[in-house]
């Protein structure tokens, strides 16, 4: 009995699952007939429906074989095609070939000049983005690129309208560069401020606006002032190269264009000098001017004491304010005494005028003796240190010596020019005192000379 049961389950799931698949409704089903019977009507329906199917398959089977023959016929076609191109292809290398070969045999000579052409369209390139003609004359450049790169094929030949722009822009290069001409540009200050004014050009050589000179910048198309300016003499040609009417003007101008005004800006003032000698420099500077404001008060005493002195040699009566009457005043005040006394009195008188005529030259005279020393102390210091800077950072950089070897040959040389004048203001100025001691020498000697005279004269009456 269970295992009926279990046979009708089965047959009851089999119905179930044949209904779901052939998307008819099942139906109660009351006895074993009836499933028996929608069994067998389910069989025939599914072979109903397989039938159509292949009866559809067989329909389009033909067509599939229709199209898979289109589509090889399609293949074939496009192979052909290929083949054909090909062949074209290649009988086009060659023609193309043979007829490079025959230009290039018919160009002959002309080839070369082509070639020539585009050099001298790369050199006049290269020439006008250094050129001060373009900060006037613009976009000058962007034909002779164009050129240039058209010409680098060999297929390419210049026609004759490039060849003549060609040559008119080599003709107007040389024409301007003979020419003064004031145009109105924005010029870059220094401190970044763009503003419009009057520039001049002279030639293809200098720019100048507001008496300073610019630099035209190929790679921006601008023009600035240079961060560095050379000296005033040279600044002073510009201002009036700017501001006169006339036609002729005194002007300083850089015959490559700018690359002399290069270096010459980038060279150290006098201020720049001393501070490369450092400390030591300052040093020789202050001790030169003490020993040169000392040379200047002697000069001015020892000529007003000279002046006085060569006046009273023109006159008998002495005076009080030189060192002459002052020793004539010794005769006067003993007159009564003998002529050893009286030139005891003398050498006294004399003693103590010395030392207000040669006061503070020794002091100058050292400073002529200790200057090139104190140089040479900043020589030392400056190797010092530019053997600090091989220690540290080794010779690959020259700059980083540089500053040891700039402040030892500064102090060399700052030493030097205060010793050298020292030396000739310490040889004037004893010079000057020494012929005034020979006065005053020369002057006792007479006085003695008459009293030895009188006191004979008397003794023999």
């Amino acid at each position: 009995m269970k295992k009926l049961s279990q046979f009708f389950s089965l047959v009851v799931l089999a119905a179930t699952a044949l209904s779901v698949t052939t998307g008819a409704t099942a139906q109660n089903v009351s006895s074993l007939d009836d499933l028996l019977k929608q069994l067998e009507q389910g069989n025939i329906a599914q072979t109903e429906q397989n039938t159509a199917r292949e009866a559809e398959f067989n329909a389009k089977k033909s067509e599939q074989d229709r199209l898979l023959k289109q589509a090889k016929n399609t293949r074939d076609n496009e192979v052909q095609l290929s083949t054909e191109l090909e062949a074209t292809f290649q009988d086009n290398e060659i023609e193309l070939a043979n007829k490079s070969d025959a230009l290039t045999k018919r160009m002959g000579e002309l080839k070369e000049l082509f070639g020539v052409l585009q050099q001298v369209a790369g050199d006049t390139r290269s020439k006008f983005q250094t050129s001060v003609v373009s900060a006037q004359i613009a976009d000058r450049g962007v034909f002779l690129d164009d050129f240039a790169q058209s010409m680098g094929s060999s297929s390419k030949l210049a026609s004759i309208e490039e060849i003549e722009r060609l040559w008119f822009e080599l003709q107007r290069e040389m024409t301007e560069s003979g020419k003064v001409h004031k145009f109105s540009r924005e010029v870059v200050k220094v401190n970044g401020e763009k503003v419009k004014t009057d520039v001049v050009r002279v030639g293809g050589f200098n720019l100048v606006s507001d008496g300073k000179y610019l630099e035209y910048v190929d790679e921006t198309g601008s023009v600035a002032e240079l961060i560095r300016q050379p000296s005033d003499r040279y600044l002073s040609s510009a201002a009036e190269l700017t501001s006169s009417a006339s036609n002729v003007v005194p002007f300083a101008l850089d015959p490559t264009g700018g690359s002399i005004l290069g270096l010459l800006v980038q060279a150290p003032n006098l201020q720049e000098r001393i501070d490369q000698g450092g400390s030591v420099g300052y040093v020789i500077l202050a001790i030169g001017l003490i020993g040169l404001l000392i040379g200047v008060e002697r000069f001015i005493s020892l000529t007003i004491i000279g002046g006085k002195v060569n006046s009273q040699l023109k006159n008998t009566t002495a005076s009080k304010n030189n060192p002459l009457g002052r020793v004539m005043l010794v005769k006067d005040e003993n007159d009564s005494a003998d002529a050893e006394t009286l030139e005891l009195k003398l050498s006294e008188r004399i003693l103590k005028e010395v030392p207000v005529l040669t006061t503070r030259l020794t002091f100058i005279k050292i400073i002529s003796v200790v200057a090139p020393l104190i140089g040479l102390l900043g020589t030392v210091v400056g190797m010092i240190n530019t053997f600090q800077a091989i220690t540290l950072f080794g010779t690959g950089d020259p700059k980083l010596m540089a500053g040891g070897i700039s402040q030892a040959l500064v102090t060399t040389v700052l030493g030097l020019v205060v010793a050298i004048p020292m030396v000739f203001i310490s040889t004037i100025l004893n010079t000057r005192s020494r012929g005034i001691i020979n006065i005053l020498q020369h002057q006792s000697a007479g006085i003695l000379a008459e009293r030895f005279e009188a006191e004979k004269t008397g003794k023999g009456a």
